[in-house]
């Protein structure tokens, strides 16, 4: 969707809204509070805005008002640039680690949290328990999840043993 800059698998994600007990996120492509409600209207729990909330800011703040707690700024927001949208979350992704396995970037993402009072989601780097185990502290400071991809993919990261170390972390 990202790079068609519409929708291209509504099919799948209804597929997978079928097959699936658990909140769904989904971003990519999406650049109009038309397409964020048919997600929404279908299922999806909340919607990921990227490049759209950096070049159209007014829709940013439309759809965040419109459709509180659902949609996610998938960017870096410094400054607290996003403070007053009613966006539920951030997913702060550092663009240098994502998809290397590299470890997640620690210090950047608890300085973001510290600096808004928005939710941050920790994301780019994610690849062991270990790293799962060094973000975990950062809730304190308003890092409300991770996000990981490729690491399930490659096998360096089990999921139902992130899920649990995760839950006994509280």
């Amino acid at each position: 969707g990202a790079f068609e800059k519409s929708p291209q698998n509504t099919g799948a994600v209804k597929n997978i809204l079928k097959a699936v007990h658990t909140p769904i996120q989904l971003g990519g492509g999406i650049r109009t509070e038309r397409t964020i409600r048919m997600y929404l209207d279908m299922g999806v729990n909340r919607v990921i805005l990227g490049t759209e909330a950096i070049n159209n800011p007014k829709m940013l703040e439309q759809a965040g008002r419109a459709f509180p707690g659902q949609i996610i700024v998938g960017m870096d927001p410094r400054h607290g640039r996003f403070q007053d949208c009613g966006v539920a979350a951030i997913n702060f992704t550092d663009i240098y680690r994502d998809g290397m396995q590299s470890g997640p970037n620690i210090e950047e993402t608890q300085r973001l949290a510290q600096a808004i009072n928005i939710p941050v989601v920790a994301s780019g780097g994610v690849s062991t328990i270990k790293d799962i185990q060094d973000l975990l502290p950062l809730e304190a400071f308003g890092v409300t999840g991770i996000i990981t991809g490729k690491a399930l993919y490659s096998g360096t990261l089990d999921f139902k043993e992130a899920l649990s170390v995760s839950q006994s972390n509280g």
